[in-house]
């Protein structure tokens, strides 16, 4: 009986599918949503006389594909093994072998910037993104509010018939806006994608992430001690949802984006992933990077004659380091192309199970291998927690030798130095948020499509950016770009399709200019031909270097693949000629004004805020989830905590509230009956204040005050008192200045994450057992 049913359910459906196929014919797909059909039936007194015409679901042009965009994380040209990078990565090669690679595909060199860009299909200045969503400024480029006037491609899609899901990381909702509250607009719930499953913000712990299913806050189902590892989970979900979206409705075509939280920082990867690579970075980036390089010729994926451009003054030579130096930093590298191996071989499983599908064929695959290039985040030490060198703070080689065992794992936010991102850059200059250079912005592509693409294995070098995903698609699935979306018209798309260069290898490029800018990093390519202008080393995360003095680089790109001779002494007039097209193009796409500015930036006193100009705050129990950017901001200022409950004594257990996670924060809570205040300092120190005694029983006000002395990262004093009696105090010798996480949040009754203090990470997230009444919080 079940099989009767399901042979008549999929009759029924194919016949409903054909009548909207008809209906949708000839429709005007250029103003969204699409108007309905008028009424074709007839209607008389009685339902005798009358004729049914239904509105039919709306459904994408015949044979349009099923796409799936995959967007991993600062990675590197010289990364990836399929473009002779060092590490192996057999699923991407398997893709390109079925499809094609692009070796001369850009990106805009930083995170949220890429990802506005590939989503609409305009400029990232044009969708407000000039710079990631921390760090907006009030400007049309940079206040990172996603316009309505660029309506996200799955958007489009979505009103077009397709299913569209969002997977992993999301760094496009402006920071005031990503609390559990909203609002959403500025989601991906809100643009465009059906569902999403993944974190808000620049990175994560692979670990304990920070998850949200649409916009309800979730938590991981295991810990890391039971395999937990994101890129895993989000693979199993997307899977689960193609697999559910095919099984009810297989003629409806699906857009997937695909973005994984590897490889950006924290490098967070299991120890059997690690060890794969124990001894395979011995001989130290300089080496490595002539290495990719032979690969690279080897492969084909660069010319022959490509020069490997010179390592930066500022980067040590691997051979002038110490001994202690050369052990740690080769550990960072294990650790980050174990992370890279085992994101493509999960991925792998996301491919394997398209592959699986019946419509396989007909689904066009986007690989992108890196939203931007290796990130020097990590300073020239490397460092064991990414956000205190963020906040400005570095690490040391002597700090991080004895733990240096347990980098990758779940205690630390590691990061390597800047020589390994150089390395990952290769053959290029420079790296991640430097866009006047190929190590920036240059990343492979590989794009499979085994119905329309029949030379498998090629390789394609047309100069393509990332504003060009948008448009393939369109042109791809047989649909218009269109002029109005949800009542607004739209700004006309600025990337062109990449279709034409699936059947010729030699086709001109159809894109004959493009300009770069983030940080005051700028470039502009015209015709073959580059102008550059380098704004500074990208691990300085403070201060401005100005911009009167400025030089500009200019480089023939189609004679000098990796940007290694500046002609620019010797074609004065064509350097000038491209900076006034530079000049012309960032007027035309909001890039002025430039900003070089970093930390400063994310303290910006003009951007809209939900705590702006408040100095109490009142919480209760369950409140969680609450991102940094919505809580009290108490860094590095004077502050009282009170916490009312209801005290049961020494049977007391748990957090009262806490903010941040195990790379910096502070948390208040109860162990055994007494209260604790902790301040965790970047995991480099842990600094305690304990009551003398238990909480008394009944109604209690327990007030932590906290004093600041001086500027961060210089702390002050705290004091723990109970009902107004003092019961401890200590020193707070140091705080974190600016920001403690990338995702992590403020709790009240838990700590969820990678918790606050290791007094509890085994039993995270700690939840009070006791009863709250309220949190209060009043800054100085």
């Amino acid at each position: 009986m079940r099989r009767i049913f399901q042979v008549t359910a999929c009759a029924v459906l194919c016949l409903a599918g054909a009548a909207a196929s008809a209906a949708s014919k000839g429709i005007d797909r250029t103003t969204l949503p699409i108007e309905p059909a008028k009424f074709n039936g007839k209607i008389s007194e009685t339902f005798e006389d009358s004729k049914q015409d239904y509105p039919q679901p709306i459904t994408p042009p015949d044979g349009a594909p099923n796409v799936v965009v995959v967007l991993i994380d600062d990675f590197g040209f010289g990364h990836p093994g399929t473009f002779g990078g060092p590490v192996p990565t057999p699923s991407l090669d398997n893709l390109a072998n079925q499809g094609l690679r692009y070796n001369t595909f850009h990106t805009t060199a930083i995170c949220s910037p890429t990802r506005a860009a590939l989503l609409t299909g305009r400029n990232h200045h044009q969708v407000a993104f000039g710079t990631i969503s921390e760090l907006s400024t009030g400007y049309p480029g940079y206040h990172s509010v996603w316009p309505k006037e660029t309506a996200s491609i799955a958007e489009i899609l979505k009103g077009n018939g397709y299913s569209t899901a969002a997977f992993g990381k999301w760094h496009n909702t402006p920071d005031w806006e990503t609390s559990p509250v909203g609002p959403f607009d500025h989601w991906p719930t809100g643009l465009g994608f059906e569902y999403f499953y993944g974190f808000q913000g620049g990175e994560t712990s692979q670990w304990e992430p920070q998850l949200f299913r649409n916009t309800t806050p979730v938590e991981p189902e295991k810990k890391p001690e039971e395999g937990y590892h994101l890129t895993e989970d989000l693979v199993d979900d997307a899977i689960v949802w193609m697999n559910q979206q095919q099984s009810i409705a297989p003629d409806k075509p699906f857009f997937v984006y695909f973005a994984t939280g590897a490889t950006h920082a924290p490098l967070h990867a299991p120890e059997e992933w690690i060890n794969k690579f124990d001894g395979q970075f011995d001989q130290g980036w300089d080496k490595v990077r002539e290495e990719t390089l032979a690969r690279q010729k080897q492969l084909g994926v660069v010319p022959e004659n490509t020069l490997l451009t010179p390592r930066p003054k500022e980067i040590s030579a691997w051979d002038s380091l110490s001994d202690d130096a050369k052990t740690l930093y080769a550990r960072h590298q294990e650790a980050f192309a174990g992370f890279a191996a085992h994101t493509d071989y999960h991925v792998g499983r996301l491919l394997a199970a398209i592959e699986a599908m019946p419509d396989s064929d007909n689904t066009l695959v986007i690989y992108i291998a890196g939203d931007n290039g290796p990130s020097a985040e990590g300073s020239l030490s490397g460092t064991l927690n990414n956000m205190m060198t963020q906040n400005g703070i570095p690490d040391s080689v002597e700090a991080q030798l004895p733990k240096m065992d347990e980098i990758g794992g779940p205690l630390h936010e590691n990061h390597f130095p800047v020589g390994w991102a150089w390395a990952g850059s290769a053959p290029f200059q420079w790296m991640k948020r430097v866009p006047s250079h190929f190590g920036g912005t240059r990343n492979g592509m590989v794009i499979s499509w085994p119905e329309k693409i029949k030379d498998k294995g090629g390789l394609r070098s047309q100069f393509h950016h990332v504003i060009d995903v948008a448009p393939t698609i369109l042109e791809a699935a047989g649909l218009p770009e269109p002029s109005k979306v949800n009542g607004a018209k739209q700004t006309p798309m600025a990337g062109t399709s990449m279709l034409y260069s699936f059947a010729e290898a030699k086709a001109p490029s159809q894109r004959t200019t493009q300009y770069f800018e983030t940080g005051g990093h700028r470039a502009i390519y015209h015709d073959g031909w580059v102008a550059a202008s380098f704004h500074g080393v990208p691990w300085a995360l403070s201060g401005s270097a100005g911009f009167a003095n400025d030089t500009w680089e200019l480089y023939n790109i189609e004679e000098d693949f990796s940007q290694a001779v500046d002609l620019a002494k010797q074609h004065p007039d064509k350097l000038k000629k491209l900076k006034k097209i530079f000049d012309k193009e960032a007027k035309k796409y909001n890039v002025y004004p430039l900003d070089d500015r970093f930390v400063e930036r994310a303290s910006n006193p003009e951007r809209p805020s939900v705590t702006r100009g408040k100095t109490h705050f009142e919480y209760v129990q369950g409140v969680k989830r609450i991102p940094e950017g919505s809580a009290p901001p108490a860094y590095a200022r004077s502050h009282v905590i009170n916490v009312s409950l209801d005290s049961s004594g020494v049977d007391d257990n748990g957090v009262l509230v806490a903010n941040g996670g195990s790379s910096a924060g502070y948390t208040l809570y109860v162990m055994d009956g007494k209260p604790v205040y902790e301040v965790n300092f970047f995991g480099k120190e842990r600094y305690k204040v304990i009551a003398d005694s238990i909480l008394p029983k009944g109604k209690v006000t327990l007030t932590m005050q906290y004093t600041q002395e001086g500027e961060a990262p210089n702390g002050g004093s705290a004091k723990l008192l109970v009902n107004g009696k003092e019961v401890g105090s200590g020193r707070i010798d140091m705080v974190p200045p600016v920001r403690y996480s990338a995702t992590e949040t403020l709790d009240i009754g838990m700590d969820l994450g990678a918790t606050v203090s290791t007094a509890y990470s085994h039993m995270g997230p700690f939840e009070f057992n006791g009863t709250i009444e309220k949190v209060t919080f009043d800054l100085q």
